[in-house]
């Protein structure tokens, strides 16, 4: 068979590796003949150059890569439970705010009504409004409107010392105008007076040991001193000047008026206190159980 009968066949990939032992021993045989001349070696090159023309180069195939796999979806987490809402309790609503409409409120008797509305607005300095009110008696607004203009005409029919009037959208007790000649008369009159013995002794705890609250003051002097403290505030030689950080109550101390009226350029200028404090043996004979 010859070589153009031979059925095709798929070239066999070269290997360089062969090609390059193949020149090698075709070297080697030339050198061992004494042959080795140009003539030959093109020969050798021309038949090399068809054998490489006719068969593909071996090259390497790419290693697959493999493909990263699908992360699993995230599993559904448990679904936010929003707390259950609850209802305001009493100690939730504000001092001095109406009851919810859902906490049941009290019925009070008119007798009953009159009388807290009269005791809370006499201990207000300021306008009360009638929501507060409602809070502090824990009835309806509508109870606390009929009650108040239920008590200021009872004042007006009786011809009280006092009248309740609304103020803006506050109610407070005030002194009638036609007693206003008998205020006036009393506070002048009170101005001009002498001190009793038990405002004195006030005024004297308070030079010495102010500032301090009335319940020191009420402690040194063993008893309440609540109404002498109203006039010596109305006559202005005492006035308040903070707050206790520990008790809260209220510091008072002396004014400039006090002063002038003694005759002092200062609390420095008070007398000591020991000359004039009794003996020992003095007080044990007057307080033998001290």
């Amino acid at each position: 068979m010859t070589e153009q009968e031979r059925p095709a066949q798929d070239p066999v990939p070269i290997s360089w590796d062969a090609l390059a032992a193949e020149l090698e021993a075709t070297r080697a045989e030339a050198d061992a003949r004494g042959d080795a001349d140009p003539a030959t070696w093109d020969a050798v090159a021309k038949a090399l150059a068809s054998r490489v023309a006719d068969r593909p180069v071996e090259t390497p195939e790419p290693a697959p890569v493999a493909e990263p796999e699908p992360l699993p979806p995230p599993k559904p987490g448990p679904e936010p439970v929003e707390p259950p809402a609850q209802d305001p309790t009493p100690a939730d609503v504000p001092a001095g705010e109406p009851a919810p409409e859902d906490e049941p409120v009290e019925l009070l008797a008119p007798e009953e009504l009159a009388g807290g509305l009269e005791a809370l607005l006499f201990v207000m300095d300021d306008p009360v409004d009638e929501a507060t009110l409602a809070g502090a008696l824990r009835c309806s607004l509508e109870e606390v409107r009929s009650g108040l203009t239920d008590l200021a005409a009872g004042y007006d029919d009786r011809r009280s010392g006092l009248t309740l009037r609304k103020v803006g959208e506050g109610w407070r007790l005030y002194t009638r105008e036609e007693h206003a000649g008998v205020v006036e008369r009393y506070l002048v009159d009170g101005q001009r007076s002498r001190l009793t013995q038990a405002a004195l002794e006030t005024l004297a705890v308070i030079a010495y040991r102010q500032p301090v609250t009335r319940a020191r003051v009420s402690g040194i002097r063993g008893v309440g001193v609540d109404g002498v403290m109203r006039t010596l505030l109305s006559r202005g030689l005492v006035h308040e000047v903070g707050t206790d950080p520990d008790s809260g109550g209220g510091l008072y101390a002396t004014t400039p008026l006090f002063l002038e009226r003694l005759g002092l350029r200062s609390l420095a200028d008070l007398p000591e206190l020991a000359p004039l404090l009794p003996e020992t043996s003095t007080m044990l004979d007057e307080h033998p159980d001290s």
